[in-house]
């Protein structure tokens, strides 16, 4: 029984990572989702080469703050925004019905989308990091140490958010409510996590409500990657907090991983043929409708 189980869980990843290595060739093949990833990239070095202050108490480029923010809230966004809308439009077009026959399906999906995102993910990260330190001078990690850090923060803080973005996109109805309702929270945590400008210049409750979610320790890690010592002293405990970044990062992951699993079977288990005509017949009667 447990060579079977083992033998199980083997075939289970193999499939998931032959399925994400077939959507990855789908993804670079397809020039609108490419070219929205580097719109990303373009507008966060636009806004990069704007900024010519200085992190205030420092003498480090508010420049290379705001690109390290940046790096944090692209990893953040692929998957908090994108992978919902995938997963939803997947359910639209009956990819979760069609699991219901297939042994260890669900996990399998699961293992592909996570394969398809941190890829997506990593290579955004690697072309901003790359365009900022050529075209706006932007900062690179300092040293072996600095190398070491960023393997370990970028990889968990994805593990945070990849599985809490599985478990949403397993909840909503369809992909327009998807986008509105993960670009709203998402939107809101890039103003109040210490992203854009030093988090010590917000009032102190919204550091605490912002000290909850990923994002603001995704940003803290790859700041600690990117900055200067010096930059300490704009943090809210003037260090990087280093181990509270694994540790926050990894409770979300756990907490992610718990939700999703469960959320994608109920969802596979509610699917049926009538569900899936119903929602192509509304979707076919709201596109004829006059604008």
């Amino acid at each position: 029984m447990r060579v079977a189980h083992k033998t199980n869980r083997t075939n289970i990843w193999r499939a998931g990572l032959r399925r994400g290595g077939i959507e990855l060739r789908h993804l670079l093949r397809n020039g609108r989702e490419v070219s929205g990833h580097l719109t990303n990239v373009v507008v966060a070095l636009l806004v990069a080469a704007y900024i010519d202050d200085d992190v205030p108490g420092t003498h480090t480029p508010m420049t290379h703050l705001v690109l390290a923010g940046f790096a944090a809230y692209l990893l953040f966004q692929v998957g908090l925004i994108y992978l919902p809308q995938i997963l939803v439009t997947e359910r639209e077009e009956g990819a979760l019905l069609r699991l219901r026959a297939t042994p260890g399906g669900i996990p399998a999906f699961l293992v592909a989308k996570c394969l398809l995102v941190v890829v997506m993910a990593l290579g955004t990260l690697a072309l901003l990091l790359v365009a900022g330190a050529l075209l706006v001078d932007g900062p690179l990690p300092r040293g072996p140490g600095g190398w070491l850090t960023l393997l370990w923060v970028t990889p968990l803080g994805l593990l945070a958010v990849v599985p809490l973005g599985a478990a949403i996109g397993a909840v909503l109805p369809n992909p327009r409510e998807a986008l509105a309702w993960t670009m709203l929270p998402t939107m809101g945590l890039l103003i109040t996590s210490g992203v854009m400008f030093p988090i010590t210049s917000l009032p102190v409750p919204v550091q605490q409500v912002a000290s909850v979610f990923p994002l603001k320790w995704m940003a803290q890690g790859l700041r600690s990657v990117l900055l200067p010592d010096a930059a300490r002293t704009a943090e809210v405990a003037g260090s990087w907090e280093l181990p509270t970044v694994a540790l926050v990062l990894t409770a979300w992951a756990v907490l992610g991983f718990l939700l999703a699993v469960p959320l994608l079977r109920r969802a596979a288990r509610r699917e049926s043929g009538s569900r899936l005509s119903a929602r192509r017949r509304k979707t076919a009667q709201s596109g004829a409708l006059p604008a």
